[in-house]
């Protein structure tokens, strides 16, 4: 079952990263969206649907979105840190669960009743890897907020067209294909997605219908977007 796309009106944090630009450019392409309000510490150059607003806004200090968050049915949360190795655990904490939480929060308080959430995975509270136990302890916070349906997508390796971060991801998107075959069973979300895959697999399943909580993996990305 799907959901009127014109009865949706999204708010999305971290739109202007490498899937949050494709779930936005997916969400634009999606007839009869009633609003797509993106919220960020800079305006998208070049957005010209006009079902589109844009708000510049301190990701630090809810209340500098408060009154943006009102009026939505669904929220999609891309923020992340891109390079988590480059900073400190405590701006990582900062940006990537604090921010996060507080947009939930607020979203929760203005009756958004779906939350997205860009993830990882493996995450788990209880993970000896700080990052995974940061973004898994992010999620049992997310529960506790009691959304009417939360959806995590846990990507393993996102494929990028282009290298952003140097010579490391360089390799890694050259090699992270060629081990797709020896990725199977359970396996298979280990396996490197293309970032227009998940993007608009984040896009898409806002109009499928669905309740409570939901991780979302390798399989899943490709089946909404069949």
């Amino acid at each position: 079952m799907t959901i009127e796309s014109n009865k949706v009106s999204v708010v999305m944090l971290g739109a202007s990263g490498a899937v949050g630009t494709e779930a936005l450019n997916t969400l634009i392409l999606l007839k009869n969206i009633q609003q797509i309000t993106l919220l960020g510490r800079n305006p998208i150059p070049n957005i010209t649907a006009g079902n589109v607003q844009q708000h510049r806004i301190d990701i630090s200090d809810a209340g500098s979105y408060q009154g943006f968050v009102q009026n939505h049915t669904t929220a999609i949360c891309t923020l992340g840190v891109g390079q988590p190795s480059k900073i400190s655990k405590e701006e990582f904490i900062k940006i990537d669960k604090t921010a996060v939480l507080d947009f939930a929060t607020e979203c929760k308080k203005a009756g958004v009743k779906h939350f997205e959430l860009l993830a990882s995975v493996g995450i788990s509270s209880t993970s000896s890897t700080f990052y995974l136990r940061t973004k898994g302890e992010l999620v049992d916070e997310l529960k506790a907020l009691n959304f009417d349906r939360l959806s995590i997508f846990q990507p393993s390796m996102i494929l990028t067209p282009n290298n952003r971060y140097g010579i490391g991801q360089a390799i890694t998107l050259k090699i992270w294909p060629l081990l797709k075959p020896l990725l199977f069973g359970n396996l298979r979300k280990y396996r490197g997605v293309p970032v227009n895959v998940l993007g608009q697999a984040m896009a898409k399943n806002i109009l499928k219908e669905g309740e409570g909580y939901e991780a979302l993996q390798w399989d899943e990305f490709y089946a909404i977007n069949t």
